[in-house]
C-alpha cells in the first residue's frame, strides 16, 4: 500500500499530538492576547508549540527548529543551518478565534533553502496532509485511516480561486490580469488554501500582502508534490531562510504546474 515515507509520518503523528492540544483549548473558554505585530495568541498557540517541541526532540536526528511561537534565532546563527524544522504551530489563529475551524498546524523540513518535507494538519476536521520531496503527496482523513495520493489539476474553466478569508485585499485587478473575469471564488483561512488546490480542489490561490516564512513553508511542499506550485510574482519559486527578514515575497499559488504559463501571466504577456 502506498505510503508517505517514515520521517513524514511521524512528522505527521506529532502534528495530530499538536493537533489534540489545540482542540483541548478550542472547545473550553480561552483567552486572547495581542503580539506585538497585532496578531492574535491564545493558550492553543503554545500548547501546541509544546507538543511539537517534545516530538522532534524525541526524533533520532536533531536539526534547529525555527517556530513562530519561539523566541527568534538572529540572522547570524541562521545562516549557518542548511536544514531545519521550520514550525507554524498553529496557523489561522484568526480563524481560531472566530472558531470556524479554518486553522493549521504546518510543520516543515528546510534543505538548502527549499521545503523538503512538510505537514499541514486540520485539526478540527483531522484532515493530515503530508509530502516529502520526489516522493509525492497524502492525504489522510483520520488518525488510523488509509493513506490517499493526492494530485493538483490543470487550469479549469472557469477557475476556482481560493481566497484569504482575513486577509482579502485588494486582488481583484490581478486576478483579472491572471485569469480573466469568470472565477469562483472561495475564502478559506490558513495554509488550507495551498491544501485545496492540491487536491484539486481549486486552482489558484493570490496573496498581495505579507505572510511569513512559517506561513507557506508546509503546505509549498505538499502542493509542489503534488503537481502545482508556489511562485513568487517574478515567477520564480519559493525559498527559505534567504536573509534576515522572515517576511515572504508576495505570491501566487497554482495547481498547474506550467510554470511559464503562471510567469506568462504575471508578467502580462497572455
Amino acid at each position: 500500500m502506498s505510503m508517505p515515507p517514515e520521517l513524514a509520518r511521524k512528522i505527521g503523528v506529532i502534528a495530530r499530538a499538536a493537533g489534540v492540544a489545540i482542540l483541548d483549548v478550542y472547545h473550553g473558554d480561552f483567552a486572547v492576547q495581542m503580539k506585538d505585530d497585532a496578531s492574535p495568541l491564545t493558550a492553543a498557540d503554545l500548547a501546541a508549540q509544546q507538543a511539537i517541541m517534545a516530538g522532534l526532540s524525541a526524533l533520532d536526528e536533531q536539526w534547529p527548529v525555527l517556530s513562530e511561537e519561539a523566541s527568534a534565532r538572529p540572522w547570524s546563527e541562521r545562516q549557518q543551518w542548511s536544514r531545519y524544522w521550520l514550525v507554524d504551530p498553529l496557523d489561522g489563529t484568526r480563524e481560531f478565534v472566530k472558531r470556524n475551524g479554518e486553522f493549521t498546524v504546518n510543520i516543515a523540513l528546510i534543505d538548502d533553502r527549499r521545503s523538503v518535507l512538510g505537514v499541514v494538519l486540520a485539526p478540527v476536521t483531522g484532515e493530515l496532509y503530508v509530502a516529502a520531496q520526489g516522493q509525492g503527496a497524502w492525504l489522510q482523513t483520520q488518525a488510523d485511516g488509509a493513506w490517499q495520493r493526492i494530485h493538483a489539476r490543470a487550469l479549469a474553466q472557469p477557475p476556482t480561486v481560493a481566497g484569504s478569508r482575513s486577509h482579502g485585499g485588494a486582488q481583484g485587478e490581478v486576478l483579472q490580469r491572471l485569469i480573466g473575469d469568470d472565477y469562483r471564488m472561495v475564502p478559506l483561512g490558513s495554509s488550507l488554501k495551498f491544501c485545496l488546490i492540491a487536491r484539486g480542489d481549486a486552482d489558484v490561490y493570490l496573496r498581495l500582502g505579507p505572510t511569513s516564512e512559517w506561513d507557506t513553508a508546509a503546505a509549498q511542499c505538499v502542493l509542489d508534490e503534488a503537481g502545482g506550485a508556489v511562485l513568487d510574482l517574478a515567477g520564480q519559486p519559493f525559498r527559505y531562510n534567504r536573509g534576515e527578514s522572515l517576511l515572504n515575497p508576495e505570491f501566487i499559488a497554482v495547481g498547474d504546474r506550467a510554470i511559464d504559463w503562471a510567469a506568462r501571466l504575471l508578467k502580462g504577456e497572455e
